[in-house]
């Protein structure tokens, strides 16, 4: 969750009172934030020193769905509604005779194609206000915006810029914008930005969002005069001061839902500024296909809600009258609706796009109330857990293997694509089963694993310098891809070991592999007794490449039979296919026998790969089969 700075001596008095550091952290707390920080000691001892500081701070963390409390103004409006200190504040447009236009251009569309605009006017900075309004949009450009990624905000001195006629938000070649960036003197075209800041610490990690179109986003006014090259930068000409007094906010966003909300966070939050407070001027939009409509959207938002939820969610037995009171307590403006069922009715402030559902109301009259009061009562059912029957066998595996004098180990569940495939020898295809991660911060994590043996195999790297042997198991999950399910993934519970010494030791993990499945019930089968067998396992030979050529077994198990009757068609088709068969394939056929592991000493090759030395014999085997 984003943490907030705040200057603690302007917090407090805007909520009109001093509070100790336990008063506030017990105030934070029951609205649903977290005091993280108070750095009024720190200052003060460095203060001592002679050290010049700024003013003691109080840093905050916030839910991460909650914009309008990113910046101190949404956070003492809230705090002020939350403590009865003030009304939930009514957002209005202003009324203007000549309503300015944003024109968007169809260029746009591959870029960024949506864009709005508000203008606020009257506006009157301080130096705490002004830099709480440039701190706003920097939080929001880093969580909400996604690094500028789904909407670009820009902000303009509007008596700098034409008077009247529409702006136009523009698609152009980089060679046809000419402009000087802010804070700059000299004029580039395209191409000169992506040059002139194409090693700049802030400004260069964004030129990606757009370098490689064919055309730059751009918002000119009707004079022709550049204001913003988005995402990336404002022009100078209509750079924003603390002297400002009439400010043109503009947005431009490949997500039109996030564009809404960004805009709304904005206009909100310093309209308290403005000459007439929580008056919003809009910009009439019109897109590409000369649809219209006017921005930011300030119409309310009405939910209904039953109180009967409300009161079986958090055990309480308030009236749809008592519950309007901690509605509008967390600034929800409420009232009865006078319906039997739904007989709330809440308004949504611009403010609050977290409020998506009937439960996202419950939770904030549960904030209200307090959490440490909610009644604490018994459910009326029996409801009493019980594992899962693969948790409950996974753990009966864990304990066996433990006293059998293995360690368990956790290894992630992502890997790298060649640790999944090329490392264990395995052919390009087995990565189509895997469930690739779309954008993978490292090379290192790629895709969910389709085997645990590569987790293990790092473990054991990362832990030659212990003595010899090394004993390792996992019993997890495995993942692959599986278009038949409405996920398209499934989860499988597998076991896998791996003995690790000077020597390969294969009977070290078949002598494990046999205890864990003769305690569950299931004997070995030798070759002499197996055809007559009821249940049991064995193994045979493969060419698994993982593991070294001859030294390596499938693990073959024979799961009791069914009290259904074979169809004689398909006993005949099983009987010339077993003919046609090798002698040490006939049982898997004429049987009900399936492969659900492997088994042997792995190869040389995967060995190097993962840095390990010495020979290792392993096993790993699908643990669902004995469900």
């Amino acid at each position: 969750m984003p943490t907030i700075s705040v200057d603690k001596a302007e917090l407090f008095k805007r909520l009109g009172r001093e509070y100790t550091t336990k008063e506030f952290d017990e105030l934070c707390f029951e609205f649903g934030i977290e005091l993280d920080e108070d750095t009024t000691e720190e200052v003060l001892e460095l203060q001592k020193q002679g050290q010049q500081t700024e003013a003691p701070q109080l840093k905050i963390e916030i839910p991460a769905n909650r914009y309008d409390l990113l910046c101190i103004e949404g956070i003492a409006r809230a705090l002020n509604v939350f403590l009865g200190r003030a009304d939930p504040p009514a957002y209005k447009p202003a009324d203007t005779q000549n309503r300015r236009q944003l024109k968007i251009t169809g260029e746009t569309k591959d870029v960024r194609p949506y864009a709005a605009a508000a203008i606020l006017r009257g506006v009157k900075f301080t130096e705490k206000s002004y830099a709480s309004f440039i701190d706003l949009q920097d939080k929001l450009h880093n969580n909400l915006c996604r690094k500028r990624q789904f909407v670009a905000i820009g902000t303009h001195d509007y008596d700098t810029v034409a008077s009247d006629g529409p702006f136009t938000y523009e698609g152009r070649k980089p060679e046809n914008i000419h402009f000087v960036p802010l804070n700059k003197d000299k004029e580039v075209d395209g191409n000169g930005v992506m040059e002139l800041y194409s090693q700049d610490k802030h400004i260069g990690k964004f030129l990606h969002l757009i370098d490689k179109s064919p055309v730059y986003p751009t918002i000119y006014d009707s004079n022709g005069t550049l204001l913003s090259l988005p995402p990336l930068i404002n022009g100078d000409h209509s750079k924003i001061k603390i002297s400002t007094t009439n400010v043109f906010i503009e947005c431009t966003a490949t997500d039109a839902t996030k564009l809404d909300m960004v805009l709304d966070i904005m206009c909100a939050m310093f309209s308290e500024y403005t000459e007439k407070p929580f008056e919003i001027e809009q910009v009439e939009v019109i897109n590409p296909d000369n649809s219209k409509r006017l921005t930011p959207v300030l119409d309310k938002r009405v939910m209904k809600a039953r109180s009967t939820y409300i009161n079986s969610c958090t055990g309480l037995s308030s009236s749809a009258a008592d519950l309007t009171k901690l509605l509008t307590k967390m600034g929800l403006p409420s009232k009865p609706s006078g319906e039997t069922e739904y007989d709330l009715l809440v308004e949504i402030p611009i403010t609050r796009p977290d409020i998506l559902h009937e439960c996202d109301i419950m939770e904030d009259a549960a904030i209200a109330f307090g959490f440490n009061k909610l009644p604490r009562t018994f459910p009326t059912a029996y409801t009493v857990a019980a594992p899962l029957p693969i948790n409950k066998l996974s753990d009966i595996i864990r304990k066996e293997t433990a006293m059998a004098g293995w360690t368990e180990v956790l290894p992630l569940i992502l890997c790298s694509r060649d640790e999944n495939c090329q490392y264990l020898n395995k052919d390009e295809s087995e990565l189509k089963k895997a469930v690739h991660l779309e954008n993978p911060k490292t090379l290192e994590y790629q895709v969910v694993r389709t085997s645990l043996l590569p987790g293990l195999l790092k473990t054991i790297r990362e832990n030659k310098h212990h003595a010899l042997p090394i004993k390792v198991f996992e019993t997890s999950d495995i993942a692959f891809v599986d278009t038949s399910l409405e996920r398209k993934s499934k989860n499988q519970r597998r076991v896998a070991a791996i003995y690790n010494d000077k020597k390969g030791s294969f009977e070290v993990a078949h002598g494990l592999l046999d205890r864990l499945l003769n305690m569950l019930g299931i004997e070995f089968l030798p070759s002499t007794t197996r055809r007559g067998a009821e249940k049991g396992y064995y193994i045979v030979e493969s060419d698994d490449k993982t593991y070294f050529p001859g030294r390596a077994a499938s693990i073959v198990y024979r799961p009791p039979p069914t009290h259904k009757e074979p169809e004689s068609t398909f006993d005949n088709l099983k009987s010339k296919l077993t003919e046609a068969l090798p002698d040490g394939l006939k049982d898997l056929v004429e049987s009900r026998d399936r492969v659900i592991g492997t088994l042997g000493i792995l190869h040389p090759e995967v060995l190097e790969k993962f840095e390990i030395k010495n020979p290792c014999s392993a096993f790993e085997f699908n643990l669902e089969e004995f469900l």
